[in-house]
């Protein structure tokens, strides 16, 4: 019998996986020696990144939907039966429809999801973007904004870490070219020490607010919305008014983690080199799903796919493990609506943003065309 290769999750980390599977096992899986299945919730192929811009009205839906099929390799058998359980002593996926897959080999990559329910009042009185239609409610109400107070408020944990200060950066360059220069304030609130989880980012975020007027608070945890009094409410007693209030919601992973007993809140203990679950060699972990300390983003997964599609290749040609991650990200950071800068780091090099440029800001959106090569695994 060949080697049987299940990959649970059809988001970037899923699909670069498969992708890189089919052109470095094309021969076995050819021969039959090697079947990689994917099991995915939805037929569609959705590029969260874009949903930010789609608050910003600069990127529609067919621009970051596409058919799952349509990207991935065609010796890649897709099935759109979401898993509902792991058996990870029996090697065993079950799907939704009752069918099982064994596997020798096992791929998790379930994502993350927002939980805004877990806020009392946020889903009533908050917008945000990290799901479509959240997007394109807060793109609404951006357009229908008259003055006030726009308040944006971290909640944690959750994905793509720079977002919510590209957002403020934005929204700042968005009014004060507009009619509304000098009829708005922004209010932006962390529930660390500082700005942002990483040191360096936030002494940069924090001399950019300053010189924007944009104010701050920190240690502020976000315990509930009174969505009638708009007002935001933090753990640490602070009570702050809002006219706008753009929320980013806390994160879970999948229930499927939790419901198969791999790791509390859906995150699934996992070797920061190798990319395996701790105790288990044969099950990579990639993308939100692990627990490692690094942020929660699409440059992150798409390097954990690199790595753990090529331990993968490198096990089944040659029963050799593969190379280590390094903890390797890479984000654009927009810093308005047409500058933009970068930060790069791993584990042992700490990130240091860079002068804000329109060619950063143009290599970002070039990249957001470029994306589905990179989920072909060609780019």
């Amino acid at each position: 019998m060949g080697k049987r290769i299940v990959i649970i999750g059809g988001g970037t980390g899923g699909t670069i996986v498969a992708n890189l599977l089919a052109q470095g096992l094309r021969t076995e899986m050819r021969r039959g020696d090697v079947t990689v299945n994917m099991l995915s919730a939805s037929d569609k192929h959705v590029y969260q990144p874009g949903f930010m811009y789609v608050a910003f009205g600069r990127m529609q839906d067919d621009e970051i939907i596409r058919d799952q099929r349509s990207i991935l390799d065609s010796l890649v058998n897709l099935y759109v039966d979401p898993a509902v359980k792991i058996d990870i002593e029996g090697q065993t996926v079950t799907a939704k429809s009752g069918r099982s897959f064994p596997y020798d080999y096992l791929v998790i990559a379930t994502g993350s999801r927002i939980v805004p329910e877990e806020i009392p009042g946020l889903k009533e009185g908050a917008h945000w973007f990290y799901d479509l239609q959240g997007a394109k409610k807060l793109r609404k109400a951006l357009k229908e904004f008259e003055g006030g107070r726009i308040v944006i408020a971290v909640g944690v944990p959750h994905k793509c870490p720079v977002a919510p200060l590209e957002v403020t950066f934005m929204i700042d360059d968005l009014f004060s070219n507009s009619h509304l220069k000098g009829k708005y304030e922004l209010f932006y609130t962390y529930p660390i020490a500082r700005v942002h989880a990483l040191e360096p980012v936030a002494h940069w975020a924090v001399k950019a607010f300053e010189r924007r007027g944009i104010q701050y608070e920190t240690f502020f945890n976000i315990e509930k919305v009174d969505p009638e009094k708009k007002q935001l409410h933090s753990e640490e007693g602070s009570v702050i008014d809002y006219d706008l209030l753009i929320a980013i919601p806390p994160h879970k992973g999948a229930p499927l983690i939790e419901d198969s007993g791999l790791g509390a809140d859906g995150w699934i203990p996992t070797d920061k080199h190798t990319l395996t679950m701790k105790g288990k060699e044969n099950v990579f972990v990639v993308g939100d799903t692990t627990n490692i300390p690094i942020s929660k983003a699409g440059s992150t997964t798409h390097f954990e796919a690199d790595t753990a599609a090529e331990s993968l290749i490198c096990l089944i040609k040659e029963g050799c493990p593969g190379r280590r991650y390094d903890g390797k990200v890479f984000c654009f950071v927009e810093t308005g609506m047409d500058k933009g800068t970068y930060v790069w780091f791993n584990y042992n090099t700490p990130p240091n943003p860079g002068e804000p440029s329109q060619m950063i800001h143009w290599f970002k959106l070039a990249y957001n065309r470029l994306y589905w090569l990179s989920a072909r695994g060609i780019l």
